[in-house]
């Protein structure tokens, strides 16, 4: 497979953005994520932790809580102790977001050591019979029931091959289990095999471009509190929203926002915009015009019913984030 065809299920995806209702939003309520106070973005933001060696997920999430000085964190999906990579872990109130990080599509480089050597063409051709739906037994050591289940590999590209070790990338379904893949592999070319290394380029929206070190981050702080420099918190502690950008939205009212805050569906006609090619029961990211994160919710409606009807519930609101009285009840001209 072409690496430049190597893209997550979100990443196939152009949305258009459709207007149902121009709207502008007030300058005297909200605040442009990227521009809120460093303190509040300290305990309502998202760090794409590079995760070492040795520790647990728990306990790079645990370190992370001890060093901010935090009641709790939260991070997107375990990792081995001996994986490193990608592990978006949320701040404070920001941790139930990582939920939606959990469902989404992850992507590894992983070393493969095979047993035996095998041709080179039969290697490949058996390797890329496990693109599409496969069928998993979880490990013995697994985080889940030990049953099997299906998986979908989004894709999977060999770039080396040194003897009887194979270097490849891999986009697959959450909950899939690289160890298992490589054994699985091994075993249908019938000479075994198993994971030599692995680390997690992806989760979601995160990549390992953006990824920072612990020691970054307590690096950061340092400069903040000592020299009152935001610059390197602002970069090592994103806002919560940069955890939604792979899914679907739609920009509601001002008016809306408040009545959104207290578990209130959303209704039609307090929609500004919405992205295209929205499905029914689709997880919503329900936003405000400064691009603030209100709530998530179900999809009610597609995009086009959502742009043309005049009324009705679009989206089934499940998890709030923005706080009461961010907004007022109606907005002031």
């Amino acid at each position: 497979m072409d690496e430049k065809e190597c893209k997550l299920p979100f990443e196939r995806i152009k949305r258009d953005i459709l207007i149902r209702k121009k709207a502008k939003t007030s300058p005297n309520f909200g605040k442009d994520p990227y521009k809120r106070d460093i303190k509040e973005n300290i305990g309502y933001g998202i760090i794409n932790i590079n995760k070492p060696k040795g520790p647990t997920s728990h306990q790079v999430s645990s370190y992370i809580k001890d060093i901010l000085k935090l009641d709790k964190c939260g991070h997107s999906g375990t990792l081995d102790p001996k994986v490193t990579g990608v592990l978006p872990t949320a701040t404070g109130r920001a941790t139930r977001i990582v939920q939606t990080l959990l469902n989404a599509g992850k992507e590894y480089i992983c070393v493969m050591h095979i047993h035996k050597e095998v041709n080179e063409e039969e290697l490949r051709k058996v390797i890329g019979s496990f693109v599409g739906k496969i069928k998993q037994l979880p490990p013995i050591k697994s985080a889940v029931k030990r049953q099997e289940r299906y998986r979908k590999i989004y894709y999977l590209h060999v770039y080396e091959i040194i003897e009887k070790d194979v270097l490849f990338k891999v986009g697959c379904q959450a909950g899939t289990y690289i160890r298992k893949l490589c054994h699985d592999i091994g075993k249908k070319l019938g000479v075994g095999a198993h994971m030599a290394e692995l680390i997690r380029t992806k989760a979601g929206p995160f990549n390992s471009e953006s990824m920072v070190t612990i020691q970054d981050l307590e690096d950061s702080l340092y400069y903040f509190n000592k020299e009152g420099n935001e610059k390197y918190v602002r970069n090592v502690i994103l806002p919560l929203e940069q955890a939604v950008t792979h899914l679907p939205k739609v920009w509601v009212l001002d008016s809306a926002v408040n009545s959104l805050c207290h578990g209130t569906d959303v209704g039609v006609p307090g929609i500004s915009k919405v992205e295209s090619d929205i499905q029914l029961d689709e997880t919503i990211a329900v936003m405000t015009l400064k691009e603030e994160l209100v709530c998530l919710g179900k999809a009610r409606m597609i995009s086009k019913d959502i742009q043309k009807k005049e009324k009705g519930i679009a989206i089934k609101v499940e998890k709030v984030f923005m706080l009461p009285g961010t907004y007022p009840k109606k907005r002031k001209e």
